[in-house]
């Protein structure tokens, strides 16, 4: 991400001619991973020196004729006059599908509209927009799109080192009495959980921590004197917040990857 983003943002006139970075990047991987957090993370990087666009299908889309081209067409200018300026597009798959039989008119001039702009055509060559769409089924994506997408970030499943300091980071700021030790056997425990299945997991220990109290002492109870989350709390969590993607979802993301490495 450093290479392909924040540096040649920093140090335009170094990252020139053959290392000029690319226009498109594509960060894909198991929902709830963090794609979208690392586009925020990337965006704070730059102090207000980039214009940075959050978009998503609903923003593309009008029920007048022509109005969704001119949407994109639009958004193209205003990168391009904001210069340098990062274009995140979450759920790009829902946009830039693959092409089929039957698709709605709709659709297919979007589509386009976006492959012609991602091409370059009406920005110039050194105009510093970079695109980087978010999904959760690169497999979808349209041939033509992957072209143009010449940079892929797999994001995979946190391992047990990320796993760990996930956890920590969540109870930092939450009364408990779990040692080192009781962090490890967790991370240990939630091999396969994604980002979003850990902040679920100590939600519902947080949740368990409390539900001794009746909801009268609860509507009063200030958060420093809440009881402390503790590893009976997670054990029970564990039996209640599974992994939410599978084994087959991984080895396709993993193949999907070996043969679209960039």
């Amino acid at each position: 991400m450093q290479q392909c983003i924040i540096l040649p943002i920093k140090n335009p006139k170094f990252f020139t001619g053959l290392r000029a970075p690319s226009k498109g990047i594509l960060m894909f991987g198991p929902p709830g991973n963090g794609k979208t957090m690392v586009a925020k993370a990337v965006a704070s990087q730059f102090n207000g020196e980039v214009t940075f666009f959050n978009m998503s299908a609903v923003e593309f889309t009008s029920r007048y004729y022509g109005d969704s081209e001119k949407l994109v067409r639009a958004l193209f200018e205003i990168a391009a006059e904001k210069q340098p300026s990062v274009i995140f597009i979450d759920e790009i798959d829902s946009i830039l599908g693959r092409r089929k039989e039957g698709e709605l008119d709709v659709s297919r001039r979007i589509k386009t509209e976006f492959l012609v702009r991602l091409d370059g055509v009406g920005t110039k060559t050194q105009d510093r927009i970079l695109i980087i769409g978010a999904t959760n089924r690169p497999f979808d994506l349209d041939d033509a799109v992957m072209r143009r997408f010449t940079s892929r970030i797999f994001l995979p499943l946190p391992n047990f080192e990320a796993r760990k300091q996930m956890l920590v980071k969540q109870l930092e700021s939450e009364s408990n009495s779990l040692t080192e030790k009781d962090v490890a056997w967790i991370a240990k425990n939630t091999e396969g959980y994604s980002f979003a299945d850990l902040m679920s997991l100590c939600a519902e220990a947080a949740r368990g921590a409390i539900n001794n109290f009746g909801i009268s002492t609860l509507i009063v109870m200030e958060k420093d004197r809440s009881p402390p989350i503790t590893m009976q709390h997670f054990e029970l969590a564990l039996k209640k917040v599974v992994k939410s993607v599978s084994e087959k979802s991984i080895k396709e993301f993993e193949c999907w990857n070996k043969d679209n490495k960039s």
